[in-house]
């Protein structure tokens, strides 16, 4: 019998984790990479990725790699004492792994005290400097503001050594010869401007005006899948200086079935959605609640409340804009009724109607506004012409456009 070799996991699996993240030495790889490394330090699924990364930065040069621990630092009771244990527990744990945190982010409900900062910076062995207050703001974009503060920015480019100093920064990789750039010169003739950044974060935090956004969707009971969609929302609210409230409505408890099934998650859906300033219906997938989001279309259409289709929820509007409008009452999407006798929405030419996977139309395609009067036209600023990441396989029936235009 042939000798069999121990079998380990932790340099493939480490060695596999390296490669996906990148490659210095290729051509075209960035100046710096921002690697985020979740979960909680001591923890058995963490221990093969904290390996991963102690070997990545033996490999990459511990000149060439900054690490940054975020630790916890809680108040207990109501003396207000700020406890550094915990902080002082992870990074005990961290270095018995290989790793020494080059900076602290404390995250605490208030400021770091001086002497928590002093206790933090003598037990973890972590210049004073480099032990930073994450503490609660009012919002998010307040963060950023909160580490310029600190001299966060000037910090870690030292700790890289990256020399910031004058009219013009040159960035020193530090790497073994290579086919990569290991000089870049970059304009830095002023500090880093966060004026337009810190009127942002002040007019977010002015707000008063409540905006209700109504999510009609598939998947509400995770509302991570439109994570993409909620990000758009909040920035458009802050820009339109109003503060978002989104209602979340599944799809389908606004069909009439649920009036018997479930006839009080049908009666709040309707509530809810009649309650809201605006209707977003964003993408999916199947036949599942697509008669819930053409009837949301409909009740916006003959309310004259705002609706945003996204994909999939510009086919249910267009659905129900030809089964009710133009009277077509088998109308239907190719998606979910290949016979039906009016299909509204087909199958692009250019995309497979049998292959599912990365099949889709992709990237940016140039669109034409036509109708110099139609929202789409003033809202880009009355350019004719605009290009538009896509993301879909299907298209409104060429055959029908005309119908559709006319009514």
């Amino acid at each position: 019998v042939a000798a069999q070799p121990t079998s380990k996991y932790v340099p493939p699996l480490g060695s596999l984790l390296r490669s996906t993240t990148f490659d210095f030495r290729s051509p075209g790889a960035p100046h710096i990479c921002l690697i985020e490394l979740g979960g909680t330090v001591g923890d058995i699924e963490s221990a093969v990725y904290l390996e991963a990364l102690q070997q990545f930065q033996h490999r990459a040069g511990i000149e060439n790699v900054c690490m940054i621990h975020v630790g916890l630092v809680p108040v207990m009771g109501v003396v207000g004492e700020q406890k550094t244990k915990p902080c002082q527990h992870s990074v005990k744990l961290l270095r018995e792994a290989g790793i020494k945190p080059d900076f602290l982010f404390c995250r605490s409900e208030q400021p770091l005290h001086d002497e928590t900062r002093a206790k933090l910076a003598l037990f973890c062995q972590t210049p004073e400097d480099h032990v930073i207050s994450l503490h609660d703001v009012a919002n998010v974009y307040k963060v950023p503001l909160m580490l310029d503060e600190q001299n966060v920015g000037k910090l870690v480019l030292e700790r890289l050594h990256l020399d910031v100093d004058g009219p013009t920064r040159t960035i020193k990789n530090g790497l073994p010869p290579s086919p990569a750039i290991n000089t870049t010169t970059v304009d830095s003739s002023s500090p880093a401007n966060l004026t337009d950044w810190r009127a942002l974060a002040e007019k977010a935090e002015k707000i008063s005006e409540d905006v209700v956004i109504g999510v009609v969707g598939k998947y509400t009971g995770l509302q991570d899948s439109y994570l993409s969609v909620i990000k758009s929302l909040k920035h458009a609210s802050i820009d339109a200086g109003v503060r978002l409230v989104i209602e979340w409505i599944e799809a389908s408890d606004l069909e009439p079935n649920q009036r018997t099934h479930a006839p009080e998650r049908y009666d709040s859906a309707w509530k809810r959605l009649k309650e809201c300033n605006g209707i977003l219906c964003p993408g999916g997938f199947g036949d599942r609640g697509i008669e819930g989001k053409a009837l949301c279309a409909r009740y916006c259409r003959e309310t004259n409340t705002p609706y945003f289709g996204i994909c999939l929820g510009l086919q249910t509007a267009v659905i129900s804009y030809c089964r009710d409008v133009l009277g077509l009452e088998d109308a239907n999407s190719a998606e979910f009724d290949p016979s039906a006798n009016t299909q509204c929405c087909v199958f692009m030419p250019e995309v497979s109607t049998t292959a599912m996977g990365g099949t889709m139309r992709l990237g940016s395609r140039v669109t034409i506004i036509k109708d110099p009067d139609s929202l789409a036209y003033k809202l880009y600023g009355g350019q004719p012409v605009v290009y538009e990441r896509h993301r879909h396989r299907y298209e409104v029936n060429p055959q029908l456009v005309p119908q559709l235009e006319a009514a």
